[in-house]
């Protein structure tokens, strides 16, 4: 590992904790570090600080650091092998399809979270089926054809999203289908946490022990074919793992995909290559941005709750208009 290389994973990793450290204080009941460590060391049993604790900060804490692994990992991938700056986890259609799930799961009477969680997980992995079918059928296992596969896929999912709040109850239906399309981490629990948890864990150890196959179809078919690898299968599998991880916190979190889109750009600056640790530096630099949107949603609404997709849309706006105006966006592609 280089010095540049290794300079920005301990910055990326320093911020992390500091950043992991406030989202464990920061709230309606604010606790500080030193009471934290009591409550590690054993002390403040029973105690309303215990089950603030244990109860909601850690489970909201670890929720935003293993969605921001998920999405900066995922974002990664995508970019690097459809050569494509703006390649998102929105590309195979998971977020529109988890955004239908959830949506359909509200307005058949789904009595609690889990079930809704269900539903927009099941939904998600779906539209990379569908994804996968348009291609087969097309014949066509091209770059372009995965694409337009999941733009297809994502506006078939909105279109039903929006026949379901047609149909939803104004009062109580529809208001809850808005709210989880916006995004929050605010209802996150040690249930759905271990819910969450394993999907993602293994699908961020498969794609990070994979890179190089990530790194090789950036070439290229004939270049990928040239070194060994089979493209179509392995770009099944990388979209597999990726959707797989996605689905997951879209289906805990709602959908705020667009911290994979931009954490990547991101670790490009820092590094300026796409190789060796980018994919993992693509996951840290996602964490931490994950985490200071949902310290801003907490903090910023004077007692009401902001939706996390407000900030990770006003982050993203800079890192984009950057690229705009330094027109970067082809060269990073390469």
């Amino acid at each position: 590992m280089c010095s540049r290389t290794r300079l920005c994973t301990l910055l990326v990793l320093a911020l992390l904790v500091l950043l992991a450290a406030a989202s464990v204080c920061v709230g309606t009941f604010p606790l500080s570090l030193g009471q934290i460590c009591t409550l590690l060391g054993g002390g403040l049993r029973d105690t309303l600080e215990t089950r603030v604790f244990f109860t909601l900060r850690l489970p909201r804490t670890g929720a935003a650091v293993l969605a921001g692994l998920a999405l900066g990992a995922a974002g990664g991938v995508y970019q690097t092998i459809f050569r494509n700056p703006l390649a998102s986890p929105d590309l195979t259609g998971v977020a529109g399809g988890a955004s239908l799930g959830a949506a359909a799961a509200i307005v058949l009477g789904a009595g609690s979270a889990v079930q809704i969680m269900g539903g927009a997980f099941v939904c998600g992995m779906a539209s990379l089926a569908a994804v996968l079918a348009l291609v087969r059928a097309a014949r066509a296992d091209r770059t372009a054809t995965y694409v337009l596969a999941g733009i297809l896929v994502s506006a078939l999912a909105e279109a039903g999203v929006m026949l379901l709040k047609t149909l939803a109850d104004p009062e109580r239906e529809l208001a809850a289908i808005e709210y989880w399309t916006m995004g929050s981490l605010s209802a996150i629990t040690l249930a759905k946490l271990t819910v969450m948890a394993p999907p993602v864990l293994v699908g961020l150890v498969l794609v990070l022990l994979f890179r190089r196959q990530v790194a090789l179809l950036s070439l290229g078919e004939e270049s990928a074919r040239a070194s060994g690898l089979e493209p179509g299968r392995w770009r099944v599998l990388l979209l597999a793992l990726t959707t797989l991880m996605v689905a997951a916190v879209v289906s805990v979190a709602g959908v705020i995909s667009f911290v994979g889109l931009i954490a990547p750009h991101i670790a490009y600056r820092l590094l300026h290559r796409r190789g060796g640790a980018f994919l993992p530096l693509c996951a840290l630099v996602a964490a931490d941005l994950m985490l200071a949107a949902d310290l801003l949603a907490r903090s910023a609404g004077q007692g009401a709750e902001l939706p996390l997709s407000i900030f990770t849309v006003l982050f993203a706006a800079p890192v984009l208009a950057a690229l705009l105006v330094g027109g970067r966006g082809q060269e990073d592609a390469a």
